[in-house]
């Protein structure tokens, strides 16, 4: 299915297409396909006689991830192009009609990031105005933002103009070569069971393009058709100031911040963002500020990689005396953060250190304002279940609520909602791939609102005498030392992705786990592919069962835990280690140390990566 971006196993239109389902595919793609650069690519294949990649490209189709519908540009049923995305919008279309009798009257709302491909004439705005064609072709009014934003932009909105569902072009931190279709149900959160499959299979059933669907110049002629950009801008620009705590302390704080968006969305929005917080605008980045498709200036879009995609920001920090890094994903939807340390080396945050201080940041501020102790019984924080569990030694030690949920925003969303209904109070989410959610100004993660949290958490810090890295380890040295590993390796190979994981489930005869992995004795095994999990009187899991995924966690007789996962997003075997120590422990050095040798033996004993052929993160 080509390169990065797809989910590892891909929805197969039958089990082995045979010829016969090639060419009809192949039919169907001729007669379809609007796009003179797609519809050459497809020919050219056929001439070439390159019918295994014809395969590939026509006889599978996308399938909803932990991120929608994720995948290459480019021709074919398995790629994001102009008739994969009518195609997708008809299906929504459709079962948008089955779930809301006034969706005439509600409509949706559609936003795009700046991603684009010359080869494939496929850009996000492009895509977001054929999605907008599909449906103000069948009356139905559509809010679609007249340039690109922000991805929280979109749930924001969904929640505040009272739309049906939104709709999001983006491939946020993927490589340049993909992009995405990101969907949110009216209650702003990503959509998860059972629409997503329902979605598809509407799709399906309509794939055939309808007469207006192909006609994007709807968008600058329906009456159906409006722009909510400076509407949606300024009302969450607004909201914003409810997460601000120390206005004054921001306009006279001395301490500068850089930020870069990563080529991407976010240079405008955290400016404002910032000044919403009363702060000084942050120095950008000047050759990541404006938007540039194919990321000239790092190997690759995701922040997340550390301290080598922030070389530049860190060079301009030096040179302006900025202690602080801040960087946003290209659709600044997540957000990293570094900071110089006192022997002038830089420290690259983890989105689990970063969740630590995020959390006691939002629960302090929360304290100062709700003075009455019985209060805290109706506080909740949120993190996925491969994510640190801090958060949940600072829910026991401070009296509120702690739940994990499956990895992915559109869990901790729809999670959050339900406690909203149900009248809780929720503070802080996160998940350790540097997604945060501070309150609830939308049901997802937002780099824009984290980047002023993180800005003002620093500011008042630093009028303490703290940095960042001190008071995180304030915050261990508090409720317990916390130490995690999260890395990967690439797999480009479905089946040997489902070998890997059917060996874990028959180790050394058929339906066992191991209770080994090198000397490190394995106490307990949860595997939510399946549904098991042996620390359960009933041995089923409390977390859903989620058969379309694979991931496995091992509890070690020593107290560490790790999980192995397929990303949901790209084509990577991900691990994430965790080592929790009680309350007084403070040597850090002998956890470290075990931890590692017990990701060597994971690896070694779980992953084989040289029998594999996995490929190693750089």
């Amino acid at each position: 299915m080509g390169d990065g971006g797809q989910d590892a196993d891909p929805h197969r239109l039958s089990a082995e297409p045979p010829d016969g389902e090639l060419e009809r595919a192949l039919g169907q793609w001729l007669r379809w396909d609007q796009n003179p650069k797609t519809k050459a690519e497809i020919v050219k294949l056929q001439r070439e006689g390159k019918r295994e990649e014809l395969r590939e490209r026509l006889c599978y189709r996308m399938t909803f991830g932990t991120a929608g519908l994720r995948s290459a540009m480019g021709a074919g049923f398995s790629c994001i192009n102009d008739l994969t995305i009518i195609q997708s919008t008809q299906g929504l279309l459709k079962y948008l009609e089955k779930c809301f009798s006034d969706l005439k009257q509600r409509g949706v709302v559609i936003g795009y990031d700046t991603r684009g491909q010359e080869t494939s004439k496929c850009s996000s705005m492009r895509l977001a105005q054929l999605t907008a064609a599909v449906f103000l072709g069948m009356d139905i009014p559509v809010y679609l933002f007249s340039t690109y934003v922000p991805t929280p932009f979109v749930p924001y909105a969904v929640r505040q103009l009272h739309v049906a569902a939104g709709v999001m072009i983006t491939a946020s931190h993927n490589p340049k070569q993909d992009n995405g279709y990101k969907v949110y149900w009216q209650n702003g959160a990503q959509i998860g069971a059972p629409h997503d499959k329902k979605i598809l299979h509407c799709i399906v059933e309509n794939l055939e393009p309808w007469q207006n669907s192909w006609n994007e110049n709807l968008c600058d002629v329906s009456p159906l058709r409006q722009d909510p950009r400076n509407e949606i801008f300024a009302l969450y620009m607004e909201d914003l100031k409810k997460l601000c705590f120390h206005r004054e302390l921001n306009r006279k704080t001395a301490l500068k911040f850089v930020h870069t968006s990563f080529h991407g969305v976010g240079h405008e929005y955290v400016q404002a963002a910032f000044k919403s917080f009363g702060f000084a605008p942050p120095i950008p980045v000047p050759e990541q500020k404006d938007p540039d498709p194919e990321f000239s200036t790092v190997k690759c879009p995701n922040p997340e990689e550390g301290e080598c995609v922030l070389v530049l920001a860190i060079k301009l920090a030096e040179k302006e005396g900025a202690r602080v890094v801040l960087a946003t994903d290209p659709d600044a939807d997540r957000l990293a953060v570094a900071e110089e340390q006192e022997d002038g080396r830089w420290k690259v945050f983890s989105g689990n250190e970063l969740g630590a201080l995020l959390g006691w940041w939002m629960f302090n501020c929360w304290r100062t304002e709700h003075p009455d102790p019985t209060d805290v019984k109706n506080v909740y924080m949120l993190a996925t279940t491969v994510s640190s569990k801090i958060l949940q030694a600072l829910a026991i030690n401070e009296g509120f609520h702690f739940e994990e949920t499956l990895p992915g925003f559109k869990w901790i969303g729809n999670r959050i909602d339900e406690l909203l209904q149900s009248g809780k109070e929720v503070l802080f989410a996160f998940e350790e791939s540097i997604g945060f959610m501070c309150g609830t100004l939308m049901f997802d993660k937002d780099g824009v609102s984290a980047s002023a949290v993180v800005a003002e958490m620093a500011a008042y810090l630093e009028s303490r005498g703290l940095t960042l890295v001190k008071q995180l380890n304030n915050i261990y040295r508090t409720y317990g030392y916390h130490i995690t590993r999260t890395s990967y390796f690439k797999c480009y190979d479905p089946a040997t992705i489902k070998r890997i994981f059917d060996r874990l489930r028959n180790y050394e005869r058929e339906h066992q786990y191991p209770c080994l992995c090198g000397s490190f004795e394995i106490l307990y095994v949860r595997d939510v592919t399946l549904g098991f999990d042996n620390s359960q009187p009933n041995k089923k899991s409390v977390l859903p069962v989620t058969r379309g995924s694979q991931m496995i966690t091992f509890t070690f007789l020593n107290g560490c835990v790790a999980t192995l996962r397929v990303s949901g997003t790209e084509p990577k075997v991900k691990y994430y280690a965790e080592f929790c120590a009680p309350r007084g422990y403070r040597d850090t050095a002998y956890l470290e140390e075990e931890l590692n040798k017990l990701i060597d033996a994971l690896v070694k004993n779980f992953l084989e990566p040289e029998k594999n052929g996995l490929i190693p993160r750089i």
